[in-house]
């Protein structure tokens, strides 16, 4: 006596639960991204043969751990602006900034960025 065996169908795999996972994972991804926009500060260094304008009036800040020197005064972060700040109409003037050896890049970047909003004033990183 002859056995017969069942002949097994394939059964197709169905693309849809697929598509489900891959759509779930897409989601996830977007909604778990950081979409955030970096801020950009334009940074000037100051080098060999660097020739500035001989017009601008220097302005010399000096970073420290112990605080600031605004051409060898000291100054704090809150009155810095107020000192930096010209009447409108004023001679273009640069802004040199020495970096002590403990300054932060935190430090620099908010003094560039109170130095980008004031008008007529050219920051120049000295090292």
């Amino acid at each position: 006596m002859a056995l017969e065996t069942a002949k097994r169908r394939r059964s197709r795999l169905s693309m849809t639960s697929l598509i489900d996972v891959i759509f779930l994972l897409l989601l996830f991804f977007m909604l778990t991204s950081t979409f955030t926009k970096y801020g950009e500060i334009e940074l000037t260094s100051g080098g060999q043969g660097t020739g500035g304008d001989s017009q601008a009036d220097r302005l010399f800040l000096t970073m420290r751990p112990s605080g600031l020197l605004l051409n060898g005064t000291p100054v704090a972060m809150d009155e810095l602006r107020d000192r930096l700040d010209a009447p409108e109409g004023s001679d273009p003037r640069m802004l040199l900034i020495s970096l002590g050896d403990a300054t932060t890049s935190q430090d620099l970047v908010d003094v560039l960025t109170l130095a980008r909003d004031l008008s007529g004033l050219t920051p120049v990183v000295l090292r």
